[in-house]
């Protein structure tokens, strides 16, 4: 119980110092609302997405960016944001005073985790409301629907979160965490359907992207939010809810093993 205690007080310090990090606020929280504004304004003049050739039907730019957005947002609270503040916890010697100190290892973690689950469900709660109300994107009215979107986006944050702690292994210090989490973060949103559609990168490509989770994260976002004549331009030709659902679970697993392997209080080089 004391554990639980300290891992609920934990969540509200990481929230509050989450958002006085002006930097951390513009390119991990801000950042998928800023680009959602962008490309439904600078791609408007292209017409609807998948309209019919005598112009009607299709969907608006920002209906067809809004999935690819929040599938973005799950990576950036997760991954992003993890492996670069844990990392920085690590250089500037926090974790070190941290496992000096009485509190348990899991009450940190639950920290962590809560306070990327509170700033992503607030984030995707700002994106659907620009979305509805800045640009008259039509949210989904099946439950069946939101149930989708329900366990997409759990089974997709918690499995981010895992990884992003795995991650901040990597850099070697504080200083570089940007310079090494960034590019991969930005490549896996390139290669994976959210700047880019999905259908249109070549196969080998496609082939590359699945193996990681975004691809999986986007394309079950896409399920919910687009048109269900849309599962026909996927390059399976289906959602593939099923594939979704066995892909983040193993890299949930594998992550967890990661960050068994290589999580310690300070650098095992120090």
């Amino acid at each position: 119980m004391r554990t639980l205690v300290l891992g609920a007080r934990r969540v509200g310090y990481e929230t509050r110092v989450y958002f006085r990090q002006g930097d951390t606020i513009f390119f991990t929280f801000l950042f998928p609302v800023v680009m959602l504004g962008i490309f439904s304004v600078a791609f408007q003049g292209l017409g609807n997405v998948g309209e019919n050739p005598d112009g009607s039907g299709g969907i608006t730019q920002a209906a067809y960016y809004l999935p690819a957005m929040i599938a973005a947002g799950i990576l950036l609270s997760g991954v992003q944001n993890l492996a670069v503040d844990i990392a920085g916890e690590k250089g500037d010697g926090t974790l070190k005073r941290l496992g000096g100190s009485p509190l348990p290892v899991i009450s940190y973690f639950i920290g962590k985790m809560g306070q990327v689950l509170a700033t992503s469900v607030l984030q995707i709660a700002l994106l659907l409301v620009m979305a509805r109300f800045a640009f008259n994107v039509a949210l989904p009215t099946d439950p069946a629907k939101w149930l989708t979107f329900v366990w997409v986006y759990l089974l997709g944050i918690i499995t981010c979160a895992v990884l992003g702690i795995a991650l901040s292994s990597l850099p070697r210090s504080g200083g570089s965490a940007t310079a090494v989490i960034i590019p991969i973060v930005l490549v896996l949103q390139f290669i994976s359907g959210v700047y880019l559609a999905f259908n249109l990168l070549p196969t080998w490509l496609q082939n590359i992207a699945s193996i990681f989770p975004l691809k999986w994260i986007a394309q079950g976002m896409r399920s919910v939010f687009l048109p269900d004549n849309f599962e026909a331009i996927e390059p399976s030709g289906s959602w593939q809810h099923g594939w979704t659902a066995i892909v983040l679970l193993i890299w949930l697993v594998v992550g967890i093993i990661a960050c068994r392997m290589t999580f310690r209080w300070i650098r095992k080089d120090t």
